[in-house]
């Protein structure tokens, strides 16, 4: 799976062009991920903050009701991709992040735990498809010579998330009564679901198809960008098997891929859920006490240094080339350090390791996902992602309901996490053995100066959903 960069080198209009995405198109899509991130994980920080008391829930409630999102995300994911397709990803994912934000907004009221878990099915369905959508928008948009650094750029919003929105969340909780008598753990969902709705309507408006439709790039920029995605296509097989629906289902590649995936998210949502109640027990185990924002900007800590190495671990991916130890090597550290941060003996050691498993988690997930688009054009592409991160999400809701349960039969984190760090360790060998069978190739593109040709092709590129 070693792939070297392209020695060819890019000419003047090539690096505007990438540029100009990387600033236009890559933060708007990664402030979406963002406000995503944080309404689907809010339920951890609302957990330890009274909305477990007040609905009065076990910890295999709280997992069960974490984990019953992704049942909904789950069945509409492929669909939700393959009608991107058609419709073109300006329209359908200004409408998935309009109504996961209707949805998300609905938290503020809930009374019980059926309510909770109902509500949770239903953000997952409203959510379906959107992040293996931008996935593949900017896959659209970006030769593969340059995708890894462009997904990197859109994954930074990830662990910023945690970053920058556990404070917020804090800060939003600490205002107990400030709307209506609200308890702060319900004006915290009303204060992260109202970003969803408004940047979906922009995102209507913000976003376009394809190159050719976008005004903010000269003409020289649209021409070589709609000539290198053909070659592109073309080199990667440019036939009806690799742009249909269904060589991505029986592609044995596409399945690998999927479990390798399954362990990536397993590990991190058993990390995004329950570390805020780790940091609960912090108050026990070590005699202090946190008020809500501290709490918040301890869970923040470990994210920091895992967006910074994921930036650096992608960059030297970028540099070197994608190699096999790029995503193999995070998952052997991952899966060694998550069972080990239960037994550092204090806050400040648990912390550290925790820091390290996140770094690790991080490091491979932008370079991971530009692998099925090596090998996968059109509905193929679209399909694949979205099966990729289907059975990817099926880890978001095993995860938390495995190691609430686990948690409630042992009474210790210990075995659950001994769990998350076996599952991880498949993922490591799992990639290993695909990089052996030399299943995923790199797409050899010559990304030269535009031809004549290409300024046709810029401006009769097809429509999302266009009949051929």
């Amino acid at each position: 799976m070693d792939t070297s960069p392209s020695q060819t080198a890019a000419p003047d209009v090539a690096r505007s062009a990438i540029r100009k995405v990387s600033i236009r198109l890559v933060p708007f899509v990664a402030l979406m991920f963002f406000i995503n991130y944080l309404d689907r994980t809010a339920i951890g920080f609302a957990a330890p903050n009274g909305m477990n008391t007040d609905l009065a829930l076990s910890a295999a409630q709280f997992g069960f009701a974490s984990g019953v999102f992704f049942v909904g995300y789950i069945l509409l994911e492929v669909p939700s991709n393959l009608a991107l397709h058609r419709f073109g990803a300006r329209r359908w994912l200004a409408r998935i992040m309009v109504s996961w934000g209707i949805v998300a907004l609905l938290f503020t009221w809930v009374g019980n735990f059926e309510q909770l878990v109902v509500l949770r099915f239903l953000l997952g369905v409203a959510e379906a498809g959107f992040f293996p959508g931008a996935i593949l928008f900017l896959s659209l948009w970006v030769p593969a010579q340059y995708r890894g650094r462009v997904l990197m750029l859109f994954y930074l919003a990830q662990p910023l998330t945690t970053v920058v929105g556990a404070p917020l969340a804090g800060a939003l909780i600490q205002q107990h009564g400030v709307f209506f008598g609200l308890e702060g753990w319900r004006f915290m969902f009303l204060g992260v679901a109202i970003p969803a709705i408004v940047v979906g309507v922009i995102a209507w408006f913000y976003l376009k198809d394809k190159p050719a439709d976008a005004k903010w790039l000269t003409r020289d920029e649209q021409v070589w960008l709609t000539d290198a995605l053909q070659k592109e296509r073309s080199a990667t097989g440019g036939n009806e098997k690799h742009v249909s629906a269904r060589f991505a289902f029986k592609s044995g590649r596409v399945w690998v891929l999927s479990f390798i995936y399954f362990g990536f998210i397993y590990g991190l949502y058993a990390l995004a859920f329950f570390l805020p109640t780790i940091i609960e027990g912090f108050q026990q185990s070590a005699g202090t006490s946190f008020d809500v924002l501290q709490k918040g900007l301890i869970t923040a800590i470990p994210y920091l240094p895992a967006a910074i190495v994921m930036y650096f671990w992608s960059r030297d991916a970028s540099r070197r080339g994608l190699k096999t130890w790029h995503i193999a090597v995070p998952a052997v550290v991952g899966a060694v350090t998550i069972p080990l941060a239960l037994f550092a003996g204090s806050p400040a050691a648990t912390i550290a390791v925790i820091t390290i498993t996140a770094c690790a988690i991080f490091a491979a997930l932008p370079n991971f996902w530009t692998l099925p688009t090596r090998f996968l054009t059109g509905a193929a592409a679209a399909a694949g992602v979205a099966l990729i991160n289907t059975v990817g999400n099926l880890a978001g809701f095993s995860a938390p309901y495995i190691t609430g349960a686990v948690h409630d039969a042992t009474g210790g984190y210990e075995v659950p996490m001994m769990i998350v760090g076996f599952v991880m360790l498949v993922s490591a060998v799992l990639m290993v053995l695909l990089a052996r069978s030399k299943r995923i190739e790199p797409v050899a593109v010559e990304l030269t100066t535009p031809t004549p040709d290409a300024a046709a092709a810029a401006s009769t590129v097809q429509k999302p959903g266009s009949r051929r």
